[in-house]
């Protein structure tokens, strides 16, 4: 190795980059990926061997394949080798060389791969063998000569995403000397140990797309389908879903239900156009709401699907001991009058709440005689077949 050294000019290595950025769009797909292996270089041979100590090395390369088990590099490498005591100069000799070759190795994973999965366990941690060779020019200040590499080494994927491989490698470098006057024309033969790491991504290039002519494709005009109708039972053209009385036909005005005259049906009650009149002071019905009440039966015989609640209430005066027991024991006679006229008694429950809930004030005499009241609150049930109503 000549002791003249001088630093290539950056024409090689703007061709360089140029090369590798232009190089993978000429295919479909490409792999492209950058490495970069710093080691340590030992001369193997007289008079190299002789005149230099351990130095480094390193390589940058570029590698580009179609995601098979050949890729093309080109790279460029450094070597710089210190010189021993005891010869006329011990300044550090370098070496510039630009090369081209091959590396084959186990097939890499594409991007869409790395990106798109997890990976499962793997074998010796998913290592990626790898051997290659490079046919070399070699600038060593006056001397310009061919060189040849030839390495293996093995690659560790880091991280799920594969985007990042590292690991060891060997490399045997030797430069042809032939044969030229005033220099030694012996070879020179280096190995370089390092530790390789790696980068890179798979880049694609859409074909462009083809436009087809199509024929025109009659669109038949087709109606929708209309809804299915709702459910009516009682076919009053009121729907199931809000019928008051659904087993009853009745108008719309009327939520479905028919019309009574003494009683209006309502979803959540049976309200009753006049009171029920009872005797002072007493549970004792008065004839007068005998009529009144006889229509709450029919209305129940009617709708089958009604369970209502008696509910008693009184006014302000009084004790409330005697005005509790007296709204139980009237919403009780009301219950006993409507089961006698037929209506099933599981469909009926009576309950008296004193003074506790007023409609008005009882302040007033018309407020109290408002608040002492009966009233029929409805919950819908279902009623088998052949029961009692």
């Amino acid at each position: 190795m000549s002791r003249a050294r001088a630093i290539p000019s950056l024409k090689w290595f703007g061709s360089f980059m140029f090369a590798c950025l232009v190089l993978p769009f000429s295919a479909r797909a490409a792999n492209l990926d950058v490495k970069i292996e710093p080691g340590f270089a030992l001369e193997l041979q007289a008079p190299q061997s002789r005149r230099f100590e351990l130095g480094g090395a390193a390589t940058i390369k570029g590698l580009v394949g179609d995601g098979g088990w050949i890729n093309g590099t080109l790279g460029l490498t450094f070597l710089g080798l210190p010189g021993q005591e005891g010869f006329a100069s011990n300044s550090l000799g370098t070496a510039w060389a630009p090369s081209l070759g091959l590396r084959v190795q186990l097939p890499r994973e594409s991007e869409a791969m790395r990106l798109g999965k997890p990976h499962e366990h793997e074998d010796l941690y998913g290592a990626k063998p790898w051997i290659d060779g490079d046919m070399m020019y070699v600038r060593t200040g006056g001397l310009d000569r061919v060189g040849f590499a030839a390495a293996v080494g093995v690659s560790y994927p880091i991280g799920e995403a594969r985007s990042y491989f590292i690991g060891p490698f060997v490399r045997y470098f030797q430069i042809l000397q032939g044969g030229r006057a005033g220099y030694d024309t012996r070879d020179a033969n280096t190995l370089v140990i390092g530790f390789g790491v790696e980068t890179g991504t798979r880049v694609t290039r859409e074909a462009e797309p083809v436009e087809e002519k199509k024929a025109p494709v009659a669109v038949a005009m087709v109606d929708p389908a209309p809804p299915p109708p709702r459910p009516d039972r009682d076919g009053d053209g009121v729907p199931d879903d809000i019928d008051a009385c659904p087993d009853m036909p009745g108008p719309a005005s009327n939520n479905g239900c028919p019309v009574y005259e003494k009683v209006i049906v309502k979803p959540d009650m049976l309200e009753l156009k006049e009171k029920i009149q009872f005797a002072w002071n007493t549970p004792k019905i008065e004839p007068v709401s005998y009529p009144a009440l006889d229509e709450v039966a029919k209305a129940l015989q009617d709708n089958k699907g009604f369970k209502i609640s008696i509910e008693g209430h009184a006014s302000s005066e009084g004790a409330d001991d005697h005005n509790q027991n007296l709204s139980n024991d009237r919403a009780e006679a009301v219950l006993e009058y409507i089961a006698h006229k037929g209506v099933a008694r599981d469909r009926l429950v009576s309950e008296g709440f004193s003074s506790s809930r007023p409609i008005q004030s009882n302040d007033t005499e018309s407020g109290r005689e408002a608040n002492r009241r009966v009233e029929f609150v409805v919950h819908f049930i279902i009623i088998k077949e052949g029961s009692a109503q």
